[in-house]
């Protein structure tokens, strides 16, 4: 089975459950570092690398132990940065810095060596991929606040009838009733993009909203790029909180 077969499996999983993966699991996601061969290391920068939104080649020691499935912290970083040296040594990784950050890379041996480890299927499974974890949890959250939301653009519209019917409101009450309107409603839109539209990312290549969707094409230039704005930070669950969203 091929590496990304593997990973496709792996994704189906509401959790882990291989004997390698389920010790010291954190919250059914992310565990604490153990020990694991240096061939998943690699393949572990070799994903960071493809799912990075540049795709550029070196990926720090977080985004590392993130695709292995660690916890980043202290303790993974003293523990992993042994094996990464080890990889350098043996002219399978080279370091560098990126605006002040140390990050890794593959050589051209380590990529052979990977290539031949998956050949012969000694890679195993990888855990789930970060961009893989945040589509399910955005897709979860939505399903749990979706209803809340619609609630809040009822509300919200019956306040606009209300003001609507009133005998001259006072400014005010409009300015204020726009900013509730627009947030209520971006919120909405989040959450059915997160639940409906957002395909499931794969892990051949980085998972990047363009805010663009199908028949964008037919849309003047302007249209398409107000569109775009609209669309900006969609996929963020963070957002969706009383603040503007935009903000």
């Amino acid at each position: 089975m091929s590496r990304d077969a593997a990973n496709q499996q792996h994704r189906k999983r509401e959790r882990p459950t291989s004997r390698a993966q389920s010790p010291i699991a954190i919250g059914g996601e992310l565990r604490k570092f153990e020990p694991v061969p240096d061939v998943l290391v690699l393949a572990a920068i070799e994903r960071a690398e493809r799912h990075h939104p540049r795709q550029s080649e070196g990926v720090p020691r977080s985004s590392i132990a993130r695709h292995l499935g660690f916890v980043h912290s202290s303790w993974t970083t003293r523990r992993l940065r042994p094996q990464l040296e080890s990889l350098m040594t043996a002219r399978l990784l080279v370091h560098s810095r990126r605006h002040g950050i140390v990050i890794w890379a593959l050589t051209r041996n380590g990529r052979r060596r990977l290539a031949a480890a998956v050949k012969v299927g000694e890679v195993g499974e990888l855990w789930e991929s970060p961009q893989h974890r945040h589509w399910r949890h955005a897709r979860a959250i939505a399903g749990e606040r979706i209803d809340g939301f619609r609630d809040e653009v009822r509300s919200a519209l019956d306040e606009a009838t209300g003001v609507l019917d009133a005998a001259n409101p006072h400014s005010d009450a409009w300015f204020g009733l726009a900013e509730r309107l627009q947030r209520s409603c971006w919120q909405l839109g989040s959450a059915m993009h997160c639940l409906y539209e957002w395909p499931e990312p794969d892990d051949v290549k980085a998972d990047v909203d363009d805010y663009t969707e199908p028949g964008d094409e037919t849309l003047n230039g302007s249209e398409r790029i107000r569109l775009r704005h609209l669309r900006t930070g969609r996929r963020g669950t963070w957002r969706w909180s009383a603040s503007d969203p935009h903000g």
